[in-house]
């Protein structure tokens, strides 16, 4: 049964609704069944049909392996519940469906649901937002100063602009008044880089239709990257925010089992009363750790989980956990390491007499990480895939990005140095401007078109020459890998190599301007995992 991707956008998960839906009643076999003397013909057995549907949905790239005989029970329901699916009498909302032996049949009515067609908001939600700074008439509009280099400096304020005509103006008007970055400015840009990073990563025209911006705070994204522990743990301002010193000590327990406290019980099902302990807790808060206000973007990252996209679903959930408040961010954070922890320990006993480990976790803290406001159809299901995911790759997800936090504090740093005020005359062509930070001003020189472009190639080649150098140092990279990508660079630009190694062959030579293009790869490095806060 052929079943497709549905990639990021608005009403996804009624689109997963439809999706599901289709498969099931065109794929479901259906024969004639006697019951209570009668024959009904185009019918299944509700047994059937959970055979049939769990192994589609496990095999189905939207859902994955890790959905259960039990979810799939409950899929049941839901379909009974809106009509999907009726029994042999013709019943359906109010009855309940079991894995038994009970006929059902497929009613005529189409059951798929209507998609709204986007339209102006008229509620809340059509509020009018608060001007970024990129909004702001007279200021710099963003992009990115490591692959906009250029582009950045051309848009620099017009009244900035005077090209060299302030020598025939009056004193009066070759001043240039010049603003100075407010917090409120930092925090647009914080919040700007960030959207407009994952608006990229997404795929997406627009973050409108899966977030709304009034609940991205950007004081939660600075916190969430600058105040962390050696641990890459979120640290608190307000500790009555944190998870209780009881609940704590018990993660610490499960995480280290069993060599975390030798004063700790050791009655037999110990182990149990501390994971039911912990897995009370968080059901207890009062919203899922990734919040309402952002359930549908996590459900779009969804569409990312796919086995030739494990690196972009890894940087999207990178940024989209970025977004929550800090103390969601630090439950989740030592929550998903225990769970690795506790899947990972062969010596821990069994929690579960008839599910294995790794499955009760995700199928235990699904509810109280991913849930939505109101009651959703494919709430467990979708809550389980994210949450396995979560669980497999929390190093990388839960960690800092280096390369948001080096662009935002390259933009803010370049913003500070033209936005000083500075007495005197302002004669500066934007475009081609090479701005020399002072002690406590940036002063500028209007230099020539054939030398900025002489300068952009040597800043260029310099960083190609990091990057080579990256390849032959780094030790996390294997020889077969390093030779692979070796000689891609050499490839890709000739010239440098050569100069690195002169006794390369030269034939390879081609231009002695050689044309500059994106990193082939970037280097992160993975925290070391501890539970300890």
């Amino acid at each position: 049964m052929s079943s497709h991707v549905i990639t990021p956008g608005p009403y996804r998960a009624t689109k997963l609704w439809n999706e599901v839906t289709r498969l099931f009643r065109a794929g479901m076999p259906l024969r004639k069944h006697r019951q209570n003397f009668r024959h009904h013909s185009s019918c299944f057995m509700a047994s059937a049909a959970v055979d049939w549907l769990h192994q589609l949905l496990q095999s189905n790239i939207n859902f994955g392996p890790d959905v259960t005989r039990q979810q799939t029970v409950q899929l049941l329901k839901k379909f009974l519940k809106n009509h999907v699916i009726e029994d042999v009498k013709g019943r359906w909302g109010t009855e309940d469906l079991e894995d038994n032996n009970m006929l059902y049949r497929f009613p005529s009515t189409s059951p798929l649901k209507p998609i709204p067609c986007p339209a102006p908001a008229l509620g809340p939600s059509s509020m009018k937002k608060r001007p970024s700074l990129r909004d702001k008439e007279g200021f710099f509009k963003f992009k990115s100063i490591k692959k906009h280099e250029k582009e950045m400096l051309e848009n620099v304020d017009p009244a900035l602009q005077t090209q060299g005509e302030g020598e025939n103006q009056p004193a009066g008007e070759q001043q240039v008044q010049r603003r100075e970055l407010t917090v409120e400015d930092e925090h647009d840009i914080w919040r700007d880089i960030t959207l407009t990073h994952l608006q990229r990563i997404l795929g997406i025209t627009s973050l409108d239709a899966v977030l709304d911006q009034r609940y991205v705070n950007p004081q939660n994204i600075i916190h969430n990257m600058t105040k962390v522990n050696k641990h890459g743990v979120v640290t608190l301002d307000d500790k009555t925010n944190d998870l209780p010193h009881w609940v704590l000590s018990a993660m610490k327990s499960l995480a280290n089992w069993p060599k975390y406290d030798s004063a700790q019980p050791s009655y037999p099902g110990f182990e149990r009363d501390v994971f039911k302990t912990v897995s009370d807790y968080f059901y207890s808060l009062p919203q899922p750790l990734l919040t309402y206000e952002l359930y549908e973007l996590f459900i779009n990252i969804l569409g990312l989980l796919q086995p030739h996209c494990e690196r972009v679903a890894i940087e999207a959930l990178q940024l989209c956990t970025l977004l929550l408040p800090p103390a969601c961010r630090r439950k989740l954070q030592l929550l998903m390491r225990m769970m690795s922890r506790i899947s990972q320990n062969v010596d821990m006993p069994r929690l579960h007499p008839a599910i294995g480990t790794r499955t009760l976790m995700v199928h235990t803290f699904s509810g109280c990480v991913l849930g939505s406001a109101e009651e959703c159809d494919l709430d467990e299901l979708l809550a389980t895939r994210l949450v396995s995911f979560l669980m497999d790759h929390q190093q990388s997800i839960l960690s800092v990005p280096e390369y948001l936090r080096s662009a935002i504090s390259d933009h803010i740093q370049y913003l500070r140095m033209v936005q000083v005020p500075i007495d005197g005359v302002s004669n500066v062509d934007a475009s081609n401007a090479v701005c020399l930070p002072m002690p406590m001003y940036a002063f500028c020189r209007q230099i020539s078109g054939a030398e900025f472009e002489q300068q952009k190639v040597e800043s260029s080649q310099k960083a190609m020459e990091e990057l080579l150098e990256i390849l032959l140092t780094d030790q996390n990279i294997s020889e077969k890998d390093r030779r692979k990508r070796l000689k891609q660079f050499q490839k890709q630009y000739p010239d440098i190599y050569s100069r690195r190694f002169p006794s390369a062959d030269k034939d390879n030579k081609t231009d002695n301007k050689p044309k500059i293009k994106p990193a082939l790869l970037s280097i992160k490095k993975t925290k070391v995992f501890s539970i300890r806060n």
